[in-house]
């Protein structure tokens, strides 16, 4: 913890106003973006898959985007959606 604080507080200032600023600032750099932004595109996809599986694509795909990972139960336990009742075709002129 002591090394996660030290490297928050480098080069900063405890008494100027803009300390806030450049702690989030330095915290920010030290997350690992690039991994988070492709977990989250693999996330993305595999909904998008459940979806379609499931009848229900832009569902899974906003569940998933939403959620990550726990948006696929959401897209698994939602039911299929059933088919419209199609009438039977008219029949035709003479």
């Amino acid at each position: 913890m002591e090394q996660w604080l030290d490297k928050a507080m480098q080069g900063v200032d405890p008494d100027s106003p803009d300390a806030f600023l450049r702690i989030f600032v330095n915290l920010m750099a030290a997350m690992p973006w690039a991994a988070l932004f492709w977990w989250s595109v693999v996330f993305v996809v595999v909904g998008a898959l459940l979806g379609w599986w499931r009848g229900r694509l832009l569902e899974g795909i906003a569940w998933a985007a939403a959620l990550g990972p726990f948006g696929w139960v959401v897209v698994l336990m939602r039911p299929r959606p059933r088919p419209r009742a199609v009438p039977p075709p008219l029949p035709r002129r003479r």
